[in-house]
């Protein structure tokens, strides 16, 4: 490949071409492959190295690369591991980190890429030894630490190995035993019953028994009198020695070091860290205490890299620092947020064009392999992941006191008032209710304090756990639009604490008066998705990349709404009249950049701890639903917004209290992303997920119905008995109608793909919008009629921003495994037959087929070229989450 040099490795060519992890071993001072089929099986007797890559959902491919060094490797191997987890890093383009991994000492990255758990071996790794899987049995005991990634040991055979913290297996040739320890957590010993599944099915081929055996209990139970006779009979297990393990300091030692080209440590003098200090053409040494970093600028050689690590191992050594020291060796640019989070003020923008050359290359080379690596495109983050066929109310807060809104102005709302929210749709054959506290950015503090009493006292009245939301002005989640489709935001207020503010600080009123020059920008993604927000009527407020409706007394300058009635006149932007400009106090300049969106980035799920008042975050990596742990509090950081999911047997005994811990989450930034503290928060309870947190996961909706801990639940599916644990379901809630509509609530037709339509009879109706073109329309016919009819400063308007419009008409798709309308799930056989191959279909096609569905081109493929391209059947690809189903149709070029 033209980006390796001519004395890179053999054994790397083409590495990282594909997606996953890509395994060597050290042998005979030579690399050598390991296959897939011994993935996850160490000696500790050899060294390793590991890369990982993975397409995130926008930007290059990312690697991470490890060297794992077993007990027993000697030091040849050791240094040559970590000579060549360099050299892959040169091949790379210099754009991956590398971690060094102790044996028993990994970290959570490392141990996540085999779930749930890897073995050592004892002995050293042998390539034409290996195919045999000829291991002979022998009695073993294992202990296990960890809650979502276990680290497994092997101990001696003997009792003096049990403890009363941890958990052990012991491994017998007819029958496996889960020792538990009655100092160790729920957690614990659900994560070891994985590794008992994980044994059972590799070691004794799914044919043993399994069982159980608690600490302190030994009388009359069968099971634990067998597991103590083989140990020579029951006797007491002493006390556990008090813990050697410090209290963390808050503040962390903190040490930073030149290294130079000899290999040299050069303390650099300073109270604090920051980038500036780091220069390009150096390298340095970050001691964080319980970890170090190695930061290589991109003007390094590689020989220099190689004497920096080899200088950093040393100092570890020489100084005796515990094996479970980390070690993380990055280059300029790609540092890691643990690494950021110990200089202050680091920089949230990041140079973009670094490495464009030698990452270009990486991207082409996936190109080759049939992996795209563009932006996905932003329509995939607005799509509606909940039923838009649902009921909205919608309160104002005025004091103590909530109003609720008639159908007619529930979708018009004040910046200086707060609203509490309550949207009701039909879930998985049940109704779900989905809260939101909406915070105008000129509210006064008491009403906001007073909207999130109102909001928890409504939620708790409320049957079932429905998800909270709090969101702030400017900074609403798409799905907060979509539920209300058309809105409109006005200035001012309507709330009395609001009138009283500005009245005592002497600030004029605001507040929409159809009298009045409004000016206001539109926005959204489709007809179904649009606001409109009131701005300052100035000409600095304008900006090409959004469209404006300009009222006056006497003139409505607006988008061609194809009214018969208006003979409306486009105007676009260059060509606006002088009455415009004078309506804006006159023409000034303003922003004509089109804004764009930033790369759309990988959701985190975190770990919450309040222990002993301490807020501990810990990151999980590569997570599944199994990392929802029904004793814990997780938060899923989706950039945007957050969610803070509470577990049935957490600590956590209200949704404040989540919400409260989801501000917290906010406030300790631990990705270093710069997050807002008004980035707004859902709060969701176990087994009332809504599609818009389960489309993160492969969701598996028996899992979310167990009821029991995690380690009875994991019990009960281990045994085959899952069903025994099932929660019964909430009864069905009827279908949407007219009739089953309460009073008070939106009446609105209904489209072909299941989304509302709004009418366009009331107010004014705006077409279909896009803003690509960068153009500014208005109409600048003189009208009678007012934009707002029925407003004034003391009551709601009445307007319609989306027009209804015809649906296109619904492409036809083909009888199996197409989808509905709704795109949602895969149609049945026997209602059309529309087939087409796949190089017809692809976007590249020099034959592409006419007058199909474009947005779901891989609907048309016949069952059998679909799972000969996508490695599985409809059905399961229609199951994933859309921005996984998009990343696999941009590799097969169905994009």
């Amino acid at each position: 490949m033209s980006i390796y040099a001519k004395d890179t490795d053999p054994a790397f060519q083409a590495a990282g071409a594909k997606l996953g992890l890509e395994i060597w071993c050290v042998e005979n001072l030579k690399l050598v492959s390991v296959p897939k089929s011994s993935h996850g099986r160490f000696y500790s007797g050899s060294a390793y190295v590991i890369l990982n890559t993975v397409l995130p959902k926008s930007g290059l491919p990312q690697h991470d690369i490890h060297y794992w060094l077993g007990h027993d490797t000697n030091k040849v191997d050791s240094a040559l591991a970590s000579d060549k987890a360099l050299e892959l890093d040169a091949a790379l383009g210099s754009c991956t980190v590398q971690y060094r991994e102790l044996q028993g000492q990994e970290t959570g990255k490392f141990l996540s890429y085999f779930k749930p758990c890897i073995i050592p071996i004892e002995g050293v790794y042998a390539s034409q030894k290996e195919h045999l899987n000829g291991e002979t049995y022998k009695v073993s005991l294992l202990a296990c630490k960890g809650d979502h990634v276990v680290h497994v040991k092997e101990v001696p055979f003997s009792r003096s190995s049990l403890n009363h913290s941890d958990v052990f297996i012991l491994d017998t040739a007819s029958k496996i035993f889960l020792f538990s320890g009655c100092n160790s957590s729920i957690q614990e010993r659900a994560k070891a019953l994985e590794v008992v599944q994980y044994i059972k099915e590799n070691k004794h081929r799914a044919n043993c028994e399994v069982a159980t055996v608690e600490d302190g209990k030994f009388v009359g139970d069968p099971e634990v009198g067998e597991f103590w006779s083989l140990f020579g009979g029951y006797a007491p297990i002493p006390q556990d020695p008090p813990s050697s393990v410090q209290k963390q300091p808050d503040t962390p030692f903190v040490k930073l070091s030149w290294i130079s080209t000899q290999g040299k440590l050069h303390a650099c003098q300073t109270d604090s860290l920051s980038k500036e200090m780091l220069e390009t053409d150096k390298c340095y040494m970050v001691d964080c205490d319980s970890e170090i970093f190695v930061w290589m600028g991109k003007h390094t050689s590689v020989t220099e890299r190689k004497t920096s690590i080899s200088a950093a191992e040393d100092f570890l050594r020489n100084q005796g620092r515990s094996a479970g020291t980390h070690s993380t060796f990055i280059t300029e640019g790609l540092e890691p947020a643990k690494f950021r989070s110990y200089f202050y003020n680091w920089p949230q923008t990041v140079e973009t064009k670094l490495y464009e050359e030698g990452r270009g290359k990486v991207a082409a080379m996936f190109k080759q392999q049939g992996y795209e690596v563009k932006e996905l495109p932003d329509e995939e983050d607005i799509q509606p992941f909940i039923d838009c066929r649902g009921t909205l109310k919608v309160w104002r807060v005025d004091c103590e006191k909530l109003s609720l809104l008639p159908a007619s102005e529930e979708r018009k709302i004040f910046s200086g008032d707060c609203y509490v929210v309550q949207y009701t749709y039909l879930g998985n054959e049940r109704s779900e209710n989905l809260f939101y506290a909406w915070l105008g950015c000129g509210s006064v503090m008491e009403d906001r304090k007073d909207a999130m009493s109102h909001l928890n006292a409504i939620v708790d009245s409320t049957r079932g756990n429905p998800v909270l939301a709090q969101v702030m002005e400017k900074k609403e989640p798409s799905q907060f639009f979509s539920i209300f489709q058309t809105l409109i935001i006005f200035k001012g207020g309507m709330s009395t604490r609001y009138k009283k503010f500005i009245a005592e600080k002497g600030i004029g009123d605001e507040t929409y008066d159809e009298s009045k020059t409004a000016l206001f920008r539109v926005q959204g993604t489709s007809p179904n998705n649009m606001q409109a927000i009131q701005v300052d009527p100035v000409s600095g407020s304008l900006n090409s990349s959004y469209c404006y409706i300009l009222q006056t007394e006497t003139y409505l300058f607006s988008f061609d709404a194809n009214q018969p009635t208006w003979q409306a006149t486009s105007v676009r932007e260059g060509s606006e009249s002088d009455i415009f400009w004078n309506a804006l106090g006159g023409k000034a300049d303003y922003a004509r950049a089109k804004e764009i969106k930033g790369y759309i980035e990988d959701p985190h799920l975190f770990m919450l701890s309040t222990t002993e008042g301490d807020f501990k975050v810990k990151e999980i990596y590569n997570f599944t639903q199994d990392d929802l742990t029904t004793e814990d509090v997780l938060v899923l950081d989706c950039h945007t917004e957050i969610h803070v999911w509470i577990g049935c047997h957490s600590n956590v005994r209200s949704k404040q209290q989540a919400l409260t811990l989801g501000l917290k989450f906010l406030e300790t930034d631990v990705l270093v992303e710069g997050l807002s503290l008004e980035t707004p928060i859902y709060v969701i309870s176990e087994g009332h997920e809504p599609p818009f947190f389960t489309r993160f996961f492969e969701w598996d909706s028996l899992k979310s119905n167990m009821l029991g801990n995690s380690f009875e639940r994991k019990l009960a599916i281990l045994k085959g008995k899952p069903q025994q644990l099932e929660a019964p379901k909430r009864n069905s809630w009827k279908a949407y109608s007219r009739e089953t509509t309460p009073d008070g609530l939106r009446s609105k037709s209904m489209t072909s793909n299941g989304q509302r339509s709004v009418s366009p009879a009331s107010g004014v109706s705006v077409s279909s919008v896009t803003s690509s073109n960068n153009h500014i329309l208005f109409s600048s016919t003189p009208i009678n009629r007012k934009i707002f009819t029925g407003s004034s400063p003391n009551g709601s308007p009445d307007v319609s921003l989306a027009s209804a419009g015809s649906p296109a008409a619904e492409a036809k798709l083909p009888a199996t495994g197409g989808t509905q309308a709704d795109g949602n799930e895969p149609r049945e056989a026997g209602t059309n037959l529309l087939i087409y191959p796949y190089e017809r279909l692809k976007v590249i096609s020099k034959d592409p087929v006419a007058g199909i569905d474009i947005t779901k081109r891989e609907a048309y493929l016949a069952d059998e070229e679909f799972q000969a391209q996508f490695a599985m059947t409809k059905r399961d690809f229609y199951k994933l989450a859309k921005w996984k189903q998009n990343k696999l149709k941009m590799a097969l070029h169905l994009f």
